[in-house]
């Protein structure tokens, strides 16, 4: 039987609708498709499925993920943005990866995920799933921001800084990265604590098991200070607001496919040089 598809992709991009346009004769030609959404607003939590594939960039995996919500599905990639580091599939391995994948023969794997609440008056004001990263950012008048880090609701620290970025191992080649922050492996259960321009320069990015509850919150938050999830903003943040950060109960399930190894993406991706060199014994 096959398999049961959703197809999502950015519909605000005329050259992304030509290209699921062009790529659906060959999706049916391996699966049934149940569901196409080019403008993330079909709800996915009623629709029996079991692949999604993202035509579109890595924000387009994103949108897919908060879409998906509590019911994560398998994700097949498919790059037509620009870096592509969760959408790896060139379009022109697409016809050979994807009756792999419908065979059976892709490997999901599956990777940390985020439960963000916005405390507010005792209340949670807000909930969002992330899969890249929580951001606490200064915003205008883009003075020094203070950012008290709790874990466990031991105090850590305060940092003096720009913003405060908690990223997952997926987005620790995201916006982490960009701030100095180190690249962890996809499938490690741990996180990356980044702060953006520190006043302080022996504050430095640490990593930290994922199994621990972080709370942020900003007592000299301004009027523009603001709560960013995976690049969307949540709410303004007040001084007395609080950021809970703990491991997800669902999980972002990616489907590889043989030949996009963790490190060829690296490679590829960030223009590493280098290659293997054959010495004479």
């Amino acid at each position: 039987m096959p398999p049961r598809v959703i197809l999502l992709s950015s519909g605000e991009r005329p050259d992304i609708v030509e290209a699921v346009e062009r790529f659906k004769p060959l999706v049916t030609k391996h699966a049934e498709i149940v569901l196409v959404d080019l403008f993330g607003t079909a709800d996915l939590a009623a629709v029996e499925a079991d692949l999604v594939i993202v035509f579109g960039g890595d924000g387009s995996i994103l949108r897919a993920a908060r879409q998906m919500g509590a019911r994560q599905l398998p994700v097949l990639g498919v790059n037509l943005g620009k870096l592509g580091f969760l959408a790896d599939i060139a379009p022109e391995e697409f016809e050979n990866a994807l009756p792999q994948v419908c065979a059976g023969k892709g490997r999901v794997e599956e990777h940390l995920m985020f439960e963000c609440r916005l405390v507010r008056d005792g209340k949670v004001a807000a909930e969002r799933l992330a899969l890249n990263e929580v951001a606490v950012l200064a915003g205008p008048p883009f003075a020094m921001l203070n950012v008290d880090l709790y874990v466990d609701a031991e105090l850590a620290t305060t940092y003096s800084c720009d913003g405060l970025i908690v990223s997952t191992p997926v987005g620790s080649t995201a916006h982490s990265l960009s701030a100095g922050g180190p690249i962890l492996r996809k499938d490690l259960q741990a996180v990356v604590i980044s702060p953006i321009s520190p006043h302080t320069l022996t504050n430095r990015p640490v990593v930290d098991s994922a199994d621990r509850e972080y709370t942020l919150s900003a007592p000299n938050a301004r009027a523009e200070t603001s709560l960013v999830v995976d690049g969307q903003l949540v709410d303004r943040l007040g001084p007395a607001d609080r950021v809970v950060i703990r491991r997800a109960p669902v999980t972002f399930k990616m489907v590889r496919v043989a030949g996009h190894g963790y490190y060829r993406t690296l490679r590829e991706k960030l223009g590493w040089g280098g290659g293997l060199a054959i010495r004479d014994k």
